[in-house]
């Protein structure tokens, strides 16, 4: 992505920066301790060592940190594995998972049979991250309106998806 393009998405998200508008206690603290997160982490200065472009390296130190948050026991392998275990130190990355504490899927890769698979896997505590949002808008607001899922952030780079049936449906869109 180009710089100009980088700016006017920035610009036009400026109204959604460090949490206004959230009202929810738990949300806008998500936002601000864990999406915006401006200080640096014990592990950044070994994480930016990686190969990767600017984006990867963005949603890498948002990853790392959303396994800071969540500590997942058990999470889905793939490429930003470094990131996940260096937030969360316990965590064990296998090829198949009985249920979801934490998973990253990109938009090209999802299927209604790969929803449907997440969907039976996913409980109160579950959070789903949806890398490149940007590349299918009618597909994220689908899954938004789902009957699962109840929170959802749209960050442009990527979508955050929790599905806690105690809480209300929202959706916030958030200058990352």
């Amino acid at each position: 992505m180009n710089n100009l393009k980088r700016i006017y998405v920035w610009l036009c998200r400026l109204p959604y920066c460090r949490g206004f508008g959230i009202q929810s206690p738990t949300d806008y603290a998500f936002v601000r301790y864990v999406i915006n997160e401006h200080w640096q982490y014990y592990a950044y200065e070994q994480l930016n060592r990686l190969e990767g472009d600017w984006l990867e390296h963005k949603l890498g130190r948002l990853y790392f940190r959303l396994a800071n948050w969540r500590q997942p026991a058990k999470m889905m392998e793939d490429e930003y594995a470094p990131y996940w275990k260096a937030g969360c130190h316990k965590v064990r990355l296998t090829k198949e998972m009985e249920s979801i504490e934490l998973v990253r899927v990109r938009m090209a890769d999802i299927t209604d049979s790969l929803l449907h698979h997440i969907y039976n896997k996913v409980d109160d505590q579950s959070v789903l991250v949806i890398e490149g949002i940007s590349q299918n808008w009618g597909l994220w607001r689908q899954i938004q309106e789902d009957q699962h899922v109840r929170v959802s952030f749209d960050l442009y780079y990527c979508g955050i998806v929790f599905f806690d049936n105690k809480r209300q449906k929202q959706h916030y869109k958030v200058n990352f």
